[in-house]
């Protein structure tokens, strides 16, 4: 009779289990509609022959002041602290995940002191007693098999929103080192401007002094004078809005460094670096691994689609098996007498048949935000593409026209040269030296202004290269074999 009755429970988890089967949706191996390289459109191969950034791109530019502002502010800065508390959150939230996974024990010591009612099923008068005290001393497990790998696939999913995490602060400080560095040699450039302008007013108040005497003189007519005045009145008002840019740089510099105005390091001018970024070679394939907002958005598309797995994984019957052993006794005298054991051993097979369409409806939701995240994904490779395009490009543009502006300056370095010339021999008045000096000083500053926003450019290349990250791990879109995360240590595997 028994046997009979056997065979007759499994043989009704066996159909419950093949109509569960019909309705299974079919696993997602890889998601559909991914990019796995970057359209570098207006970019020839011949052009990607450098070399991709070092982790720490800042120091091919030699400058200590910068190596010092870039180094204080990854320790302290306030702008990663909300980067920092994001993979803590992860992190925190992937531990309660995989904790919730494999053998579960829990102790039980409990005490009750409980009055029976005098009109019960069993009258106290029968019973002989109205209070009576109960205590429970024991040991409690659970054990959820994961035959269809739906608490594996949960941790997974949280093990890549940690390197999604991670990712994301890597991003963070990238262009934390970005805009210190494009601030501090704005900061060089205003200052080498600043001599420039300093030079100019000079020029422009002595070429408005000779004009002032050469009309009173009657040589000149007032209008060449008032020009003057006018040019030098202008130069004086470049020179006060440049000594305002560097003073606004400083503070911008102190508020990323995380410091005040007054405790920043002392700064001291010196000549802009050179400007030598290009684009490496196979950075069509590469930048997918090497930019840090991809990597997170890929972690994302992992995360989303071990979500998919969890979600199929409830179509599948749950086997779990929970036992207590311990002790019980109303006598607390008694309560650890061998008398006084108790054991229970449930094994529990949870069939879901009819869900009324929730776990279709809780499949499609998984699908829904991995398709949204394959978007995001394409989104910011595409995104990339056009930042890298954009800057090579730039770079480009800027070293055409200083090459050209290198010409002019020498053209106007000449004029310069034989107006000198020509005053020192007596031919002609200082007025023409003058001019041609101001012509100098403006060419320069031009050349100069071009060098620092080829040096601007260059940083942003670096940029959206990446900056030197490297995506870690193998993000698998077909894991049909999910390793083992039975436990939290599973979680300190994980690199950004």
């Amino acid at each position: 009779m028994k046997t009979v009755t056997t065979f007759r429970v499994l043989a009704l988890a066996m159909a419950g289990t093949l109509l569960a089967a019909c309705a299974v949706p079919g696993r997602i191996r890889q998601p559909e509609g991914m990019r796995s390289d970057v359209p570098l459109a207006g970019l020839t191969s011949a052009k990607a022959t450098g070399k991709w950034p070092d982790p720490r791109w800042w120091k091919r530019y030699h400058d200590t002041q910068l190596n010092q502002l870039i180094d204080s502010a990854l320790k302290g800065a306030t702008s990663l602290a909300t980067a920092r508390s994001r993979v803590q959150e992860a992190t925190a939230a992937a531990k309660v995940t995989a904790d919730q996974v494999g053998l579960r024990i829990n102790g039980n010591a409990q005490f009750t002191r409980q009055r029976l009612s005098e009109n019960g099923l069993i009258p106290t008068s029968v019973l002989g007693f109205t209070w009576y005290n109960q205590g429970d001393l024991g040991i409690q497990g659970s054990y959820d098999f994961d035959l269809w790998g739906g608490h594996r696939a949960a941790v997974q999913a949280a093990i890549g929103q940690i390197r999604a995490a991670q990712a994301g602060r890597s991003a963070a400080a990238l262009a934390l080192e970005v805009q210190i560095t494009r601030t501090y040699f704005g900061w060089l450039a205003d200052q080498q401007r600043l001599e420039l302008a300093r030079m100019a007013v000079q020029q422009q108040e002595k070429l408005a002094h000779v004009l002032d005497l050469r009309v009173m003189a009657g040589i000149d007519p007032s209008d060449h004078w008032q020009q003057a005045r006018s040019a030098a009145a202008a130069s004086r008002q470049k020179l006060e809005a440049l000594r305002g840019s560097a003073r606004i740089r400083q503070a911008v510099l102190a508020a990323l460094v995380g410091v005040s105005p007054k405790d920043l390091p002392r700064l001291k001018p010196r000549p802009l670096p050179k400007a030598h970024a290009s684009v490496p070679a196979h950075a069509r394939l590469d930048l997918v691994a090497r930019r840090p907002d991809i990597a997170a958005r890929r972690w994302q598309v992992e995360a989303a689609l071990r979500r998919t797995d969890v979600a199929r994984a409830k179509f599948f019957p749950d086997l779990s098996i929970n036992a207590l052993a311990g002790f019980s006794s109303i006598d607390l005298g008694k309560l650890t007498a061998p008398a006084s054991r108790v054991f229970s051993v449930t094994p529990a097979l949870h069939l879901p048949i009819f869900e009324s369409g929730l776990l279709h409806a809780a499949y499609g939701l998984s699908r829904a935000q991995l398709e949204t995240a394959v978007a995001q994904y394409n989104d910011a490779v595409i995104n990339a593409a056009r930042q890298v395009a954009t800057q090579v490009l730039d770079l480009e543009r800027l070293r055409a026209q200083s090459a050209q502006q290198q010409q002019q300056l020498q053209a106007v370095a000449s004029l310069e040269r034989s107006a000198s010339a020509r005053r020192r021999q007596g031919v002609t008045n200082i007025v023409p030296l003058l001019q041609a000096r101001l012509q100098l000083l403006t060419q320069r500053d031009a050349l100069l202004q071009l060098h620092a926003q080829t040096l601007d450019a260059d940083i942003g290349l670096i940029q959206a290269l990446g900056g030197g990250y490297r995506m870690h791990g193998n993000p698998s879109a077909d894991a049909a074999t999910p390793a083992p995360a039975s436990s939290s240590s599973s979680l300190r595997k994980p690199r950004s």
